[in-house]
């Protein structure tokens, strides 16, 4: 029995020519691609995609600022980046594509959102790979053995490794990040067992009993009050960055259609179990205020039970998921970089690919760009990291939104009898979906009070907004030369000029 999003929608008999046309467009920027991710793979680039070094790393300070309610943050976000995976998910189950939302933005919005939905992609993943290969610098520093090493050549080092697994297929990108998100998992859920024990038998740590009496007795869930939990939002939800990464695992996938609302469905809990039961339990195991943005919360709490060699267990946790965001960086350009091309919003260059499924050209583009973090840690090795940290995030929102828009367009096609419809729906639609279109608006507003990165990143906004439309324009420009030159090499052909040599 064929799935309805199969099913050919019932069109009047002038449409089905167009229909055929656009169809046939959609499924040659699928050809090459081999489907070889398994579900284990999906799930774990989705658990993975949900679990950044923001809740490793940040969490700390973030407890400082907001204290326990940090917790209600994390859930707060965390829904509406469910919401947002859900809006991918119904999209997925109309038709899987390895170019997700750049895909979807030139079906529902037309050429130029396409062309914008994946610049601005292209613009939190060259500015995070650039971050990522400077964390992992950071990280390999840690050890007193390295500590002669120059910065730049750890960064080279992760670019070059994360690059070559990249280029062998997409399998092995499949196994890298399926035991990099092990590493990450597997650290979190001994924390909440460990934690657990801890709170339930009434052990005390560092002199103290854990329990909910560590937070009443510490200025309660909003210790500062209701806005340093408000304006942490905006750092909060950068943490569920990557999470749209399985939209553009769809195409490689087999039974995409059966596999991914799994692992969509599935984030949700893992948001309230590793996020919210992280925080819940560090805050009843140690009062919020002995944490601090100089370590990682969970290294303080192994610390308080004298657990030897933490600090170092975690440092490789968090190298690992550096490499992990690194790895999931090129593999999403490489797909979607060669998506634009076939549509003529990228160089053509970015759209070749290998015999063995690779879209060689968008990755090693992006390897090129990457590539800037390498001389930017040589030469100023202490601010690489800022630098171009603040500019990810307008790519993420910017991704999110269109993800959004674009299944706001999608239920309108299938209420008009454009398109079929699809089981895997958005739950509340419409009305959340311009929810969290307003949240994501509310995050960029919030931003712009972040003094000074926010509010440099968000007066931004206008140049970039003109280098897309200057792109736009050359682009454009590009795509009518070639077609004037394919044009012309048609019929300057033999069989155009003569068709009847042709029969």
């Amino acid at each position: 029995m064929k799935h309805v999003s199969e099913r050919a929608p019932a069109k009047t008999g002038g449409a089905q020519p167009r229909d055929a046309e656009r169809d046939a467009m959609f499924a040659s920027h699928e050809a090459g691609y081999e489907q070889k991710l398994k579900p284990r793979h999906v799930q774990m680039i989705a658990m993975g995609g949900a679990i950044g070094t923001g809740l490793f790393l940040g969490a700390g300070g973030r407890l400082q600022h907001a204290g326990p309610a940090l917790a209600l943050v994390y859930l707060v976000c965390g829904i509406f980046a469910f919401l947002i995976m859900r809006a991918l998910g119904e999209l997925v189950m109309h038709r899987p594509t390895s170019g997700s939302f750049v895909s979807y933005a030139r079906e529902f919005m037309g050429e130029r959102a396409s062309f914008v939905a994946g610049w601005m992609y292209y613009l939190n993943w060259a500015t995070t790979g650039i971050v990522d290969i400077t964390a992992v610098a950071i990280y390999m520093k840690y050890w007193a053995v390295f500590s002669d090493v120059p910065q730049w050549v750890f960064a080279l080092g992760a670019l070059a490794i994360v690059s070559t697994v990249n280029m062998i297929g997409v399998k092995m990108f499949g196994e890298m990040e399926f035991w990099f998100s092990l590493v990450k998992v597997g650290t979190l859920a001994l924390f909440l067992a460990v934690g657990a024990v801890f709170l339930a038998s009434g052990h005390p740590v560092a002199g103290q009993m854990p329990g909910l009496h560590l937070v009443a007795d510490h200025g309660g869930i909003f210790p500062h009050g209701l806005l340093p939990a408000v304006l942490i939002v905006q750092g909060v939800v950068f943490a569920y960055a990557s999470i749209e990464l399985v939209g553009v695992a769809a195409g490689e996938t087999a039974d995409a259609r059966k596999v991914l609302p799994k692992a969509i469905n599935s984030v949700m809990w893992r948001i309230a179990l590793f996020y919210v039961g992280s925080v819940v339990l560090l805050v009843t195991l140690l009062p919020w205020s002995a944490y601090s943005a100089h370590e990682s919360p969970f290294v303080t709490f192994f610390g308080k039970l004298g657990v030897p060699y933490v600090s170092t267990v975690m440092n490789v946790v968090v190298l690992t998921a550096a490499m992990s965001s690194l790895n999931s960086g090129l593999y999403s350009m490489g797909r979607v970089l060669r998506a634009m091309a076939m549509g003529g919003s990228a160089p053509r260059f970015v759209s070749r690919m290998s015999a063995r499924g690779v879209p060689y050209g968008g990755i090693l583009f992006t390897v090129a760009i990457n590539a800037i973090g390498v001389p930017l840690n040589y030469i100023v090795p202490a601010q690489a990291f800022e630098i171009v940290l603040n500019m990810a995030s307008l790519g993420i929102i910017a991704t999110w939104g269109f993800i959004v828009v674009c299944q706001i367009l999608f239920r309108r096609k299938v209420r008009r009898g454009e398109l079929s419809d699809v089981p895997f729906r958005m739950p509340g639609a419409p009305f959340t979906s311009w929810l969290t279109l307003a949240f994501l608006l509310a995050v960029l507003v919030l931003m712009a009070f972040d003094y000074p990165g926010g509010t440099w990143t968000i007066a931004m906004i206008p140049v970039v907004a003109l280098a897309l439309t200057v792109g736009w324009r050359l682009a454009k420009r590009g795509s009518a030369r070639d077609a004037a030159a394919a044009a012309a090499a048609q019929a300057a052909s033999p069989i155009a000029a003569d068709p009847a040599g042709s029969v």
